[in-house]
């Protein structure tokens, strides 16, 4: 019981900028800004984090806390009217007790990815379970999260440049639903593409970089799969 009551939860949830909340930011000395840091601890360019110690936050549980990350936008980026020379602002709130608040923010903000990858889940099979068994659930809660790691491990390691971050509907819909013709010459197997079709350069792409993969015994893959355009 005492380990019951010992126990605290953590929270950590974006905030809407109201303007309680933005006069807060103005109001923050340029002392109190600490340089951000990224996922992997260095430092974020032309980004700052500051507690926000003039916000009621008496509606939340006791020791919550209100933190503010200003950054400037990357360069084309549409301002809006309530950026403040030229930042943007991000505002969490908490309730853990961290001392470092760029370890706080970068934590919080790690978070997204997280998120990225449920909704990944969900368009990948995980929206719902279509069995009334939980077996046969359990089986394709296996095969989803197997494919959602294929989807993934193909864009690492085939794609490049903004197609590596593509999420699965964009995936299926440029990459693996597009129509091809199977042929068979030379005892090698190869698949072609139209080439007018916008996205066929990058497949037979992936595919060459499939193949000088190394293979598990070492070396490169001996696959004789070949994408061609006619």
């Amino acid at each position: 019981m005492n380990a019951l009551r010992e126990l605290q939860i953590r929270f950590s949830i974006s905030f809407d900028l109201t303007e309680p909340v933005r006069d807060a930011i103005l109001a923050a000395p340029e002392r109190a800004w600490t340089p951000a840091i990224t996922q992997a601890g260095e430092a974020r360019e032309a980004a700052a984090v500051c507690e926000l110690t003039e916000i009621d936050l008496s509606a939340w549980p006791e020791g919550t806390r209100a933190i503010c990350r200003r950054e400037r936008p990357h360069p084309g980026a549409q301002l809006i009217f309530t950026d403040h020379q030229g930042f943007r602002f991000q505002v969490l709130i908490t309730d853990q007790d961290d001392a470092d608040l760029a370890q706080l923010e970068a934590r919080h903000r790690g978070r997204a990815r997280v998120e990225d990858r449920i909704r990944c889940g969900k368009d990948t099979g995980l929206r719902n379970f279509p069995f009334r068994q939980f077996a046969a659930n359990q089986v394709w809660l296996e095969l989803v999260l197997a494919a959602q790691d294929l989807l993934s491990f193909f864009a690492r390691l085939c794609l490049d440049g903004e197609a590596c971050y593509w999420e699965p509907k964009t995936l299926r819909h440029r990459l693996l639903h597009v129509a091809g013709r199977v042929a068979r010459s030379g005892r090698r197997v190869f698949l072609r593409l139209q080439r007018s079709w916008r996205w066929a350069s990058l497949l037979v792409a992936a595919f060459r970089r499939l193949r000088s993969l190394p293979s598990a015994r070492g070396g490169v893959s001996e696959q004789r799969f070949t994408a061609r355009l006619p």
